[in-house]
């Protein structure tokens, strides 16, 4: 069964995770530094085409395939779109041994007490129920800490274990991410608190019952240990914050038992310009540096 299969491949897989899910606000940024800018587009029709190729285009070159690439984050309209004549989620899996992943939030709110919660969610039984249909594993969802405020971080875990349940409901695989801002004046109390908050709501969690979580490379070493030794959390994976790669995993390779999940820093070398061979030159050093911290740890 591919469920099982996939299963089996984000809990004991040795690699990591290609997150390819910028959304509208952050696209813009991801295809200047691919090398488009943005008075080469007219419009967000045209913008999400341009985001598209360049997201097929990683996905269709011989470096991008499992087992070093377990999985992809996936937004909206790319996992309603096709490679190679395929719908993407497919394509994924069959063709290049990765699973597919669903970025399923909608933004995040103005910050208040010190985060930004998740924006509301229309429709979201309707789009899990899509995602479901696809082939789609699982699903992720982001909101941000910018301070270590009592209220806020126990809003924003709250949050994200409640829309967690509903994800969960649909069979997928829900990735809660809590991020902590790496500008946060007060980071390590924060995770502090995040860490605390998020061992409480996997306590309360029903027989059986798993989770992923995706959070920022801690600033001591090892610090999420309790969260990935826990009996409901199947991967915990790293974003990259605004790191840059090798800053990124330099953090992570500090971290056993975390592996990356990393988004602009995955893709920060990759150029339109470049012709095929030299795309997928880039690629394959990015997918061996992020494989290598994700799996060869240093000690603490």
């Amino acid at each position: 069964m591919a469920d099982a299969k996939m299963r089996e491949q984000m809990g004991s897989g040795q690699g990591f995770i290609a997150a390819l899910d910028q959304s509208g606000g952050s696209t813009p940024g991801a295809l200047k530094q691919y090398g488009v800018p943005e008075s080469a587009y007219d419009g967000e029709e045209e913008m999400f085409a341009a985001v598209h190729a360049m997201r097929v285009r990683i996905m269709t070159a011989p470096s991008f395939h499992g087992p070093k690439v377990l999985a992809a984050i996936l937004f909206e309209a790319t996992m309603d779109g096709q490679a190679k004549g395929t719908p993407v989620p497919t394509y994924l899996w069959k063709e290049r041994g990765v699973v597919p992943f669903l970025k399923c939030d909608k933004g995040i709110e103005d910050e208040k007490d010190g985060v930004s919660l998740l924006k509301p969610i229309p429709d979201l039984d309707a789009l899990l129920a899509r995602a479901v249909a696809k082939g789609v594993y699982g699903t992720k969802m982001r909101s941000v800490i910018h301070r270590a405020t009592r209220k806020g971080v126990g809003a924003i875990v709250a949050q994200q274990f409640e829309i967690g349940e509903r994800i969960a409901g649909h069979g997928l695989m829900p990735i809660l991410e809590p991020e902590v801002s790496i500008k946060a004046p007060d980071k390590a109390e924060a995770e502090a608190m995040l860490r605390d908050d998020i061992l409480r709501g996997l306590d309360k969690l029903g027989p059986g019952r798993e989770v992923m979580l995706k959070l920022t490379i801690p600033t001591t070493p090892g610090f999420y240990a309790p969260l990935i030794a826990h009996p409901s959390v199947l991967r915990v994976v790293a974003l990259s914050g605004g790191y840059s790669r090798a800053e990124a995993c330099a953090k992570l390779a500090q971290n056993p038992g975390m592996i990356a999940s990393f988004s602009r820093a995955f893709a920060q070398d990759l150029r339109k310009s470049m012709t095929e061979a030299e795309f997928d030159a880039a690629l394959a050093t990015s997918v061996e540096e992020i494989y290598r911290a994700s799996t060869v740890k240093a000690v603490a």
